[in-house]
């Protein structure tokens, strides 16, 4: 499965692939092809007071346990909304950023991903307005979009959310030559 949608990040259209969990490992092997991973910041959004929010923080906390050098968002750090402009503005501009996130979507994409070149825009399913992030990023669909978001994340399943976390984790490993 490899759907391909125009999403905004602002005022500009980003392309981004549907990827199912076996093609993650392609998606990172672009970046680390370009990129080493001293070059790369992970910056994973969210925060651990949301189960399904929690993707963020559970995938920053494998990266780092991993062994990747630049992490933004673990689960004792978490990247959220009221932190992620300071944590943005700690970061060396050479960086590249890889941007992590959890997000809603239909019944069909639930544990799939959202992958591309380009920013995703936090909070987008529950209609918040942070800054965008990312020169990549991967979107995880983590439950499916209703009339109320902050009750379909707060009632997602912390299993899938865990897995997902894993299977983002292994992919980058993977990828950047850590496992």
């Amino acid at each position: 499965m490899q759907a391909k949608e125009e999403l905004t990040a602002g005022d500009r259209p980003v392309l981004r692939r549907r990827v199912t969990p076996p093609m993650l490992e392609s998606f990172f092997q672009e970046i680390s092809a370009k990129h080493s991973r001293e070059q790369v910041t992970f910056v994973c959004i969210g925060t651990d007071r949301s189960t399904g929010d929690a993707l963020g923080p559970l995938t920053g906390s494998r990266l780092a346990g991993l062994g990747f050098p630049s992490v933004v968002g673990t689960l004792p750090d978490p990247c959220d909304a009221d932190t992620l402009g300071e944590k943005l503005l700690s970061i060396p501009e050479h960086q590249v950023i890889i941007a992590v996130d959890a997000c809603l979507g239909s019944d069909a994409s639930v544990g799939t991903y959202l992958v591309g070149a380009g920013p995703l825009q936090p909070a987008e399913s529950v209609g918040g307005k942070l800054p965008l992030v990312g020169d990549f990023s991967l979107a995880a669909v983590v439950n499916r979009k209703g009339p109320r978001p902050y009750q379909a994340l707060q009632m997602t399943s912390l299993y899938k959310v865990m897995n997902m976390a894993d299977e983002i984790a292994a992919a980058a490993a993977l990828a950047f030559g850590l496992k």
